[in-house]
């Protein structure tokens, strides 16, 4: 099963692409980048930054509430200060 079937209870044989929205010099953003990039790693999927502020729809939605973990659909994973271990069940880990 992949790591978005028990997100999103369905199976999928491609690993994940996840988005991580963050900012330059965004200490949180490292915090879940240190957190969620080794599991993500480990589960065969792929980690991707993208700077929130360069895309204006994005910023408008999430500008306040960076780090913010999304799946390749766009659905939210992950916000803020979530534990390692509450992403990795929402993974599927």
């Amino acid at each position: 099963m992949s790591l978005l079937g028990p997100l999103f209870g369905r199976r999928s044989l491609a690993p994940p692409a996840l988005r991580l929205l963050t900012r330059p010099g965004c200490h949180l953003c490292e915090d879940m980048k240190a957190r969620v990039g080794p599991l993500v790693a480990r589960l065969g999927g792929t980690l991707v930054e993208v700077d929130v502020d360069a895309d204006p729809a994005l910023s408008q939605r999430f500008g306040r509430e960076i780090p913010v973990l999304l799946d390749a659909e766009g659905r939210v994973v992950a916000k803020l200060r979530d534990p390692a271990e509450r992403i990795a069940k929402r993974l599927g880990a």
